[in-house]
């Protein structure tokens, strides 16, 4: 005979409802109480029909995710596996699947979006990126769709969930302890001038240049892809200047890779003849040559917290939009000295 939700109650001695909102993870049921509940699922063998449910509750139990752009490239970065491990260790949990808008140009992933919330085919959305103008967040807020970013909002700030690092103090703080090692050039090689988190990397950085009376100089300023390729060609334009830096700002561990494989080809030493700081702190940073001076954003943290928001979202639409700051630490290694008095000038 099959068991259903009222002999799942019976036995844990609880309402049918309550049972119901286990099943659906519902914060408001104490953990002890799942405990019962989940143990008297076990016990007699009740396995919840999430199709059936789905139709009832006009759930999908699914959650969607957004790219930057397309997944060939965007993979290529490690950061991304590692935001979407946290993301679905989450969501997991809730008993969520993860269905991934894709394209190879914004015009197509916008497409997929698009599907994604008219098919009502996910529960709820996560931007893994903010930038300036982008038409898929101003669709969802115009559909009144549930979402989270990855990124702070550069606009609608109010309305939107988000998680983010504070980036503009992370990019202050890793350019000052550039400073303190005695350089005064120092390049920066960011990402696309369109997202918000390069943007206030940069103003991070003026910040501590102005900070420290050293001149802003437009020409130590390169803007690629957050690849490898992007690193290595910043630092052959950087290098070619008539007074190069003696230090670089780079915004992700990946484009390092490639600023260090170039500057080894060059012929360059890092950190005898230039230092290198980045962000990230991706496993390899350890083991590069020499081993990566960067800055630990806690990349499994953004994801886990990005899809604990959304959930919240879903399970309980009228609570107050959460905008969560997730720490960093700078993690020194060996890829910045101080600089050499003959490279000042």
């Amino acid at each position: 005979m099959t068991v259903t939700i009222k002999d799942v109650a019976k036995f844990a001695n609880v309402a049918p409802s309550t049972v119901s909102r286990v099943i659906a993870n519902n914060p408001r049921i104490s953990e002890r109480t799942k405990r019962k509940v989940r143990e008297a699922m076990e016990q007699l063998g009740y396995h919840p029909n999430f199709n059936a449910r789905s139709l009832a509750n006009k759930s999908t139990q699914a959650i969607g995710l957004v790219m930057p752009g397309a997944a060939d490239k965007t993979f290529q970065n490690p950061f991304f596996p590692e935001v979407i491990r946290g993301i679905s260790t989450n969501v997991h949990r809730h008993e969520y699947a993860l269905y991934m808008a894709t394209g190879s140009t914004e015009e197509e992933i916008f497409e997929g979006v698009v599907r994604m919330v008219q098919g009502r085919r996910v529960d709820g959305i996560i931007l893994l990126y903010s930038k300036v103008d982008d038409q898929i967040m101003d669709y969802l807020l115009e559909q009144r769709f549930p979402f989270t970013v990855i990124g702070k909002p550069f606009k609608n700030e109010q309305e939107i969930s988000f998680i983010d690092n504070d980036n503009f103090k992370a990019a202050k703080e890793m350019t000052e302890y550039l400073i303190s090692l005695g350089h005064r050039r120092i390049g920066l090689v960011g990402g696309n001038p369109d997202l918000v988190v390069t943007i206030d990397r940069l103003l991070g950085y003026k910040k501590a240049l102005k900070s420290h009376e050293i001149a802003y100089d437009d020409q130590y300023i390169i803007h690629e892809e957050f690849l490898k390729e992007g690193g290595q060609e910043a630092v052959r334009e950087l290098m070619g200047l008539s007074c190069p830096p003696t230090a670089l700002l780079v915004m992700d561990d990946l484009m390092a890779f490639g600023v260090l494989s170039t500057l080894s080809d060059m012929g360059i030493a890092v950190p005898e003849d230039i230092s290198i700081g980045s962000f990230n702190n991706l496993m390899l940073s350890e083991f590069s040559t020499p081993p990566l001076t960067s800055v630990d954003i806690n990349i499994f943290d953004l994801g886990y917290e990005a899809a604990n928001s959304l959930m919240e979202m879903i399970q309980e639409p009228e609570r107050p939009l959460k905008k969560i700051t997730i720490p960093y630490r700078l993690v020194f290694r060996q890829s910045c000295q101080k600089v050499k008095n003959s490279m000042q000038n």
